[in-house]
């Protein structure tokens, strides 16, 4: 991929839910005395800076607040009750125009690095058919790059249907870069405190 093609790539941070399973907003959770909102819009400003993009929704406010001053923009997903798929869409919408290709990620996989990040980027080919996706505990999924011919299947997608339908369409080539810390996700308080417990271990 060349130097033009890179600096088309827009980050966008999925963090709009109610998170009704951990039972407070979860994006204003701490780790480390970090909330997992603020770290997600970091690792996004250390890949694409100004062209990162925070998807909120459900008390978005506190979770726009709880970044600081964004490098990148706020989208504001008035319909996030009808699920992740909303907040994709909403993404396409907002970035379209002016990105060749976009990374999802999530506020809860709060191991993932700007390393792994980068790797993604760095392994697109310039293929507007392509997605590059992280694969981990034997899956395929986010953090994921989508090229710009994804971007109309990410927008129909609907309800809770993720981006990781698209990884089984014959349309598009998938490539993968492993990252085992991505299978680390907080769903939960406990999740969250498990995570800090090992940490100090």
């Amino acid at each position: 991929m060349n130097h033009s093609e890179h600096e088309s790539v827009f980050a966008v941070v999925l963090a709009a839910g109610a998170a009704s399973r951990f039972g407070s907003t979860k994006q204003l959770a701490e780790l480390h005395g970090v909330p997992l909102v603020r770290q997600a819009c970091a690792l996004a400003d250390s890949c694409c800076g100004a062209r990162s993009v925070l998807v909120a929704g459900h008390d978005w406010r506190a979770v726009a607040d709880a970044c600081g001053p964004l490098p990148g923009f706020l989208v504001i997903n008035d319909n996030y009750t009808d699920g992740i798929a909303s907040s994709i869409a909403l993404a396409v919408t907002a970035i379209g125009h002016a990105a060749r290709a976009m990374l999802i990620l999530l506020a809860d996989q709060p191991m993932i690095s700007a390393t792994h990040l980068h790797a993604l980027i760095a392994a697109w080919s310039g293929d507007e058919q392509e997605i590059v996706a992280t694969s981990y505990a034997g899956v395929n999924g986010v953090p994921a790059l989508f090229a710009s011919g994804c971007f109309s299947s990410l927008a129909a997608l609907r309800g809770d249907q993720g981006a990781r339908t698209l990884l089984s369409d014959a349309r598009f080539t998938v490539r993968t870069i492993a990252c085992e810390e991505a299978a680390i996700d907080i769903d939960t308080v406990d999740d969250l405190l498990r995570i800090e417990n090992n940490a100090r271990s």
